[in-house]
């Protein structure tokens, strides 16, 4: 996995304290390391603990992601995905999708499940619709405006990022073969 096509991947470790555990550089004269994500060996099991918390599952893809690989936020232009940091667990990544509870007791029961933010710095939630959940358990990825939240207490899906996670990701993919 590479997410290096489309973001420079290096940050102060001060401000985002898990790139200094995903390391790959010594720090600049500046202060600033390249990170690159870690692969671990997938444990299943970890995904009851978080969905015990959580109102639906990932689609399959997206667990297989999250078990697998172990990241800081990455911004891919068009979205960017929240951190999964190292640790024995996923509590880290909860703690990334939860953290904002303004926006996370707004989102859930509107069905909407965080997993990222708009790319550039963009706060808008960007979320699995689990109103669209099929079978498969694929959802639909929105970005909903976070100021409507904020300021006026309403929910409101600004773009739909793609029909699905998968989707989602072939995109992603199509625009790092692009830069």
């Amino acid at each position: 996995m590479s997410f290096d096509k489309l973001s420079e991947m290096s940050s102060y470790p001060g401000i985002d304290p898990f790139v200094r555990e995903l390391a790959v550089t010594e720090p600049t004269e500046f202060g600033r390391v390249s990170w690159r994500p870690r692969r671990q060996d997938p444990q299943p099991a970890l995904l009851e603990l978080l969905y015990a918390r959580l109102p639906a599952r990932f689609p399959a893809l997206f667990e297989s992601l999250l078990l697998t690989y172990r990241w800081a936020e990455v911004d891919l232009q068009t979205y960017s995905l929240m951190a999964n940091p190292p640790g024995p667990d996923l509590e880290g990544f909860f703690r990334q999708i939860s953290g904002d509870r303004g926006l996370w007791e707004a989102l859930l029961p509107a069905g909407y499940l965080r997993f990222g933010k708009g790319a550039g710095g963009d706060y808008d939630p960007v979320c699995f619709d689990m109103n669209s959940r099929t079978k498969s358990r694929e959802m639909r990825i929105v970005k909903i405006d976070h100021e409507e939240i904020l300021c006026n207490y309403k929910v409101e899906v600004v773009a739909e990022l793609a029909p699905s996670f998968e989707a989602l990701v072939q995109g992603t993919i199509e625009l790092a073969k692009g830069s």
